[in-house]
């Protein structure tokens, strides 16, 4: 397959010539093609100062035999509610008066984002909507790529004439958020690979597919940058122009036939911005749809795009190639001065007309009568194809590396949703997430920091407990204690997710990989660093503290550490699945866990609980792992805690000597009919479990349950994941 190559052949820096036009090419090349096409300006061991590209510029893209693919979209409309805000009275003349040419709100409180908006983005074209700041550049390109409701979304969206599934769509396209979500701790290549080895098929081989990556990055002018990590505020990384072809890359790493960009020049310098424009030039001469918003293109950049929108509070007031601008508006009566950036005239134009009590409405409707004037030539040589057609064609030529070989007339079943099974998605997601842990050690470590730390100083207080009166209530405690401290130390997790869901989000949407995979493989490896926590915890307090069991009792208590990180970890999890923000999550979860910790049944028993407060008791992660441990200290019954005058601890006669406590033991006996002496057992490690409320449950049961609480968080994320990651406007 040609688009699984590198390089081929030296490398020539070549001299950029605008608005030269070479003849029109015969053959529709692959990406994979045009990779070994794309000059390096980084190649050469000593680069000069200043290099630029070859840039094949044809007005308009032609294949061989049709075009294969053609996007129509008619009547595009999407409005949505207002929401009134109490305006005083003395204030609603002048404000009425100010909004006066806004057209983009109806009279039934609706704002009109896009307004009856039709065009048409050929393949191997570049189509780019233009406009101010809310002109409904974005929405328009998230209309096309499918991320508005269909229910809110008027209009008719083809594909070669066959409406166009979202199905279908999420699997032949891909889309470029405006910022660049990428995890900074990886590098440029290890982004690309990841990347590759999600969206690549697992019948390709793992050296094809890092043959395709090193072609990619040689595309991209990535080779400098190619080990150097992406980084973020806090670590140094890429430059801005980088991280956005980074951007690119890992959405063109499976060649789609259609690539949707939000503002990819946003935030860059115009050399920069110029690169990436022309890298998406090339994507688009592969034989792929490229539709693009972008601000206010620069004169180098308007040279490469083939078509333009031009919006106006969601109106199209131009559609067409940017050399007829300078028509358009002579004819309108305002021509554009020859000294004058053409663009830059007419947004600057556009926005002066917004200022008026007319707005925008005359250039709309010039526009509208200047296409039917001017339509847009077909260069089809033949019948246009059917979508199944076009997609086999690109298929067998390199496009849409999928792992299919055919298309059959159901097309959303014929082209695989996902690219890898789901074993495959888990260990890829688990190897990059091992990476990122690795190279970030510091989130583990203050969590781990925390447990040592809280082990140590529960070990020191509660060194070698004895089995008096007084060390049963110092054993409560310090369960008490011990079980709450795994779940608060749980909520360090917090962040984990939460700075990864927009990268979740952006990979999912288009097919990436499954969510259940991300679930799984996010529950597997937690597991590890669960396990040493545990085991630290563990080691630290069990002998220190003096407690009962053992080496069995050891692991008994070990395990019920384990349990309540795990049921902890998957509860924090949850909350971050559905509450986005990280301070509000932190206090949600703090909160939450001081009621489980009220309701746990220390502070006030199970049997002295108000019945309607009693199905909290039973909700509290705290209560079974708490009630676990209890049951192992306290279930050996030759153990005795109370014996003798040892009754009178726990009393105001505590302070009484030894000799009157005894005779007290005497004169009770005779009352009571029994022989009470000083070693008489009279409080086993029962009657404390009875005591203390924990006998409905035995340990194993709340072993079990401990255990399935984590799980049933898990696949509660999991159906947040389902509700809350769809990424489309309503």
């Amino acid at each position: 397959m040609a688009s699984d190559l590198p390089f081929l052949g030296s490398r020539e820096a070549m001299e950029l010539q605008e608005f030269s036009r070479k003849p029109k090419r015969n053959v529709s090349r692959t990406l994979g093609e045009l990779l070994q096409r794309v000059g390096d300006s980084t190649g050469d061991n000593n680069p000069p100062s200043h290099q630029v590209f070859e840039v094949d510029h044809d007005p308009v893209y032609q294949p061989a035999a049709s075009m294969p693919f053609v996007l129509s979209f008619h009547n595009l409309t999407y409005s949505i509610k207002v929401r009134r805000k109490i305006i005083p009275s003395c204030f609603r003349r002048t404000v009425a008066h100010g909004s006066s040419g806004n057209v983009m709100e109806d009279k039934s409180g609706f704002k009109v984002l896009l307004n009856n908006i039709s065009g048409e983005a050929r393949e191997g074209e570049i189509m780019a909507v233009l406009g101010a700041s809310g002109s409904g550049k974005s929405t328009l390109i998230d209309a096309l790529a499918d991320r508005i409701s269909r229910e809110s979304l008027k209009g008719i969206i083809t594909l070669n004439g066959e409406i166009l599934e979202s199905k279908l769509l999420k699997v032949i396209s891909a889309y470029v958020m405006q910022d660049d979500l990428l995890f900074p701790m990886l590098t440029v290549e290890e982004t690309l690979m990841f990347s590759a080895e999600f969206r690549l098929p697992r019948s390709m081989s793992r050296s094809r597919k890092k043959a395709r990556v090193q072609a990619l990055i040689d595309q991209l002018g990535l080779r400098t940058a190619a080990k150097t990590v992406i980084g973020d505020e806090g670590h140094r990384g890429v430059s801005g122009g980088e991280r956005r072809r980074v951007s690119i890359g890992t959405d063109i790493i499976h060649d789609p036939i259609m690539l949707f960009l939000d503002e990819p020049t946003s935030g860059l310098d115009s050399t920069s911005a110029f690169m990436v424009v022309k890298v998406l030039q090339r994507i688009a001469q592969s034989g792929s749809i490229v539709i693009m918003s972008i601000h206010q293109p620069s004169y180098r950049i308007l040279s490469l795009l083939d078509r333009l929108i031009i919006l106006s509070r969601g109106q199209t007031v131009f559609s067409g190639s940017p050399v007829t601008l300078p028509a358009f508006f002579a004819e309108y009566g305002h021509p554009i001065p020859a000294n004058e950036d053409r663009t830059e005239f007419s947004l600057d134009y556009i926005r002066e007309l917004e200022g008026t009590p007319g707005g925008t409405k005359s250039l709309v409707d010039f526009n509208k009568s200047w296409q039917m004037k001017n339509p847009r030539i077909s260069h089809t040589n033949g019948t246009r194809q059917s979508l199944k057609d076009a997609i086999s064609a690109s298929i067998s030529m390199g496009k849409l590396v999928s792992g299919s070989t055919n298309v059959d007339s159901n097309l959303s079943s014929s082209v695989p949703i996902f690219a890898n099974p789901f074993w495959i998605e888990v260990l890829v997601i688990a190897k990059r997430s091992f990476t990122n842990s690795k190279r970030a050690p510091e989130l583990f470590g203050v969590r781990f920091g925390a447990v040592l730390v809280t082990g140590i100083i529960l070990a020191t207080i509660f060194w070698k407990l004895d089995n008096t009166p007084k060390g049963v209530q110092e054993r409560l405690g310090f369960f008490a204690f011990a079980m709450s401290t795994t779940f608060y130390t749980c909520a360090e997790a917090i962040p984990v997710f939460l700075l990864q869901r927009y990268i979740f989000v952006r990979e999912t949407s288009y097919n990436a990989y499954r969510r259940s995979s991300y679930v799984v493989s996010h529950a597997l490896i937690s597991i590890p660093s669960l396990l040493v926590l545990s085991l630290a915890f563990a080691a630290i307090t069990y002998w220190s503290v003096g407690l009962a069991g053992g080496t069995s009792g050891f692991l008994f208590f070990l395990i019920f550490i384990f349990a309540s990180f795990w049921a902890g970890s998957s509860f924090v999890t949850f909350l971050s699945g559905v509450i986005f923000n990280v301070m509000m999550a932190y206090t949600v979860v703090v909160a939450i866990l001081a009621y489980f910790v009220l309701f746990s049944g220390f502070f006030i028993t199970r049997d002295r609980i108000p019945a309607y407060w009693i199905w909290f008791h039973y909700l509290s992660l705290v209560k079974y792992p708490f009630q676990g441990v209890l049951q192992n200290e306290f279930d050996d019954p030759s153990k005795c805690f109370v014996r003798g005058i040892q009754v009178f601890d726990s009393s105001p006669l505590r302070a009484v000597p030894d000799e009157i406590k005894l005779k007290l033991l005497k004169s009770m006996s005779k009352t009571l009919g029994m022989n009470i002496t000083s070693s008489t057992c009279l409080t086993t490690g029962s009657d404390i479990l009875k005591q203390s409320g924990v006998t409905d449950i035995d340990k194993w049961s709340c072993l079990w349950i401990t255990v399935a609480l984590g799980f049933l968080f898990r696949i509660l994320f999991y159906v947040a994941l389902l509700i809350g990651s769809k990424n489309k406007r309503k």
